[in-house]
């Protein structure tokens, strides 16, 4: 007789999935396996998770509505004087794009994952946090062999990776530059940081030993955080945008956070057509309409407004025309999708912690009025935007890494599974498009030739992609269907992987 499964992550590193998917088999709950995934990725995964960054956990328990818990990182209480910080611009090469970046000591925002991951330990788990962080804490310490993406990655940011002499220190490969495929990256302070924390709790981090040597490196380096920022830093609690999508409910990041509000719009805007590529493309086109004629305080998804939008894109439709994330569902049905990101770093590794702080204040995509033109005090907005999509016991948890293509991402992977007929694998690994609000169109150049020759008409100065590329996202999924069994996807873009268990 088959064993019965108890449950499906799907993440973006074989060492993250493991160690949420060991939680799982030793009767752990989706919480539990995503809080120790999400340790697990700081030691997997330093480009994208960090306990220097922050992030959002959609999390739905059996039976219950989701409930969204934002730990992202604020803004601080008082800037500093501009002519004092260390700011400094950076480009990162994807190969067919470049994408400006800041980092330094003033680039970085109030962290906010590690007060997150107690936070949902006191709401949701099951296992002491000394249980849920030792996956972490081993990786850290046998090490952790680079893969050809991990490889690749580091390559992609090597002007953050080798921005100070402590970043080289720690991130030097076999070879003397940054690790290599194949290179087992140790990181024991790391482990000794992640060690003390399952022990003493998040105060460690906010007013203990962490929080002054935060303190330090930003008194010295020209940062802006005070002892006051660390102490003030609460976790928040909102519901989600509630959008019926075909016969669905998805469930979405609210504001402050940006991301879940453009998904939903994109999806209201969709309706009923079909997601051909064409039609998405439209949809992306009037969500960047929207968002950039709009004003701060405007409901981008009043129904007048999308009635007016709506009408033009089914016109045309029938015209010719640094971040991971985790999701965890088990067998009781309770399902996390957690999407966390530390910027790309600032470039500066913490004395004895193993890590970066954040650089978000450096990070265009979330300083849309210009750096240092953020408000003094608060949450800052995020592309970020964990997802759930329940109807009856069906329940798929998703999300996506990618900084302004996290949304059009998961609009894709939405569209294609709810409304498109296609499984939930072959959605996310479908050739992925992205449409800046400037007009550029991107797109990876797998399309039916059909498709292919739409979008090149209307944008024959695209930029295409060859195959699969990180620039698009990373959607890991978790899907349990309505009679228990499990499916998962992890994105190929970002080396993901799926663990049913």
């Amino acid at each position: 007789m088959a064993r019965a499964q108890t449950g499906c992550v799907a993440a973006g590193h074989q060492v993250t999935a493991e160690a949420a998917a060991d939680i799982l088999q030793d009767g752990g709950n989706a919480f539990d396996a995503c809080i120790a995934g999400l340790w697990a990725a700081c030691a997997a995964e330093p480009v994208f998770c960090a306990p220097g960054g922050g992030g959002f956990m959609m999390a739905k328990a059996a039976g219950r509505d989701p409930v969204l818990h934002d730990f992202f990182v604020d803004t601080p209480l008082k800037k500093s004087a501009d002519s004092g910080l260390d700011f400094r611009d950076i480009e990162v090469d994807f190969g067919t794009t470049t994408q400006n970046f800041h980092i330094g000591a003033g680039s970085t925002a109030t962290p906010g994952l590690v007060a997150g991951l107690f936070d949902l330990a006191d709401r949701y788990a099951t296992r002491p946090m000394r249980v849920l962080a030792e996956p972490a804490i081993h990786a850290a310490k046998k090490g952790v062999r680079i893969s050809a993406f991990q490889a690749y990655l580091f390559q992609v940011v090597k002007p953050i990776y080798q921005a100070s002499e402590s970043a080289k220190a720690l991130f030097t490969g076999t070879a003397g530059g940054l690790p290599g495929e194949g290179d087992v990256f140790h990181n024991p302070a790391l482990a000794d940081c992640l060690d003390a924390l399952s022990r003493e709790g998040s105060r460690l981090f906010y007013e203990g030993e962490i929080a002054q040597i935060i303190l330090d490196a930003q008194d010295t380096q020209g940062g802006q955080l005070s002892r006051e920022d660390l102490r003030a830093y609460r976790v928040q609690k909102r519901f989600p945008l509630h959008i019926p999508y075909g016969t669905s409910s998805v469930y979405l990041n609210p504001p402050p956070s940006a991301g879940g509000t453009l998904v939903g719009l994109g999806l209201k805007l969709l309706g009923d057509l079909a997601p051909d590529p064409v039609t998405l493309l439209h949809v992306m086109e009037a969500t960047n309409n929207i968002r950039h004629k709009s004003g701060p305080e405007d409901d981008l998804l009043d129904e007048e407004l999308l009635a007016r939008y709506r009408a033009e894109v089914m016109d045309r439709a029938q015209a010719p025309r640094g971040t991971t994330h985790i999701s965890v569902i088990d067998a009781q049905g309770h399902a996390a999708a957690a999407t966390v990101s530390n910027g790309e770093g600032n470039g500066d590794v913490l004395p004895g912690c193993g890590f970066m702080l954040n650089n978000m204040l450096g990070e265009e995509d979330l300083n849309p009025m210009g750096f240092q033109a953020w408000t003094e005090g608060e949450r800052m907005s995020s592309m970020m935007a964990p997802t759930i999509v329940s109807e009856g016991d069906h329940v798929m948890a998703l999300g996506s890494g990618g900084s302004n293509r996290i949304r059009t991402a998961l609009l894709q992977v939405l569209a294609q599974t709810i409304n498109g007929g296609l499984r939930l694998e072959d959605a996310v690994n479908a050739p992925r498009m992205h449409l800046e609000k400037d007009g550029r169109l991107s797109f990876e150049d797998m399309f039916r030739e059909d498709a292919r020759e739409a979008l090149l008409k209307a944008y024959p100065q695209a930029r295409i992609f060859p195959n699969h590329n990180l620039f698009f996202g990373g959607v890991h999924a978790a899907l349990r269907q309505e009679n228990g069994s499990f499916e998962g996807a992890g994105d190929p873009r970002r080396a993901g992987v799926s663990i049913t268990v």
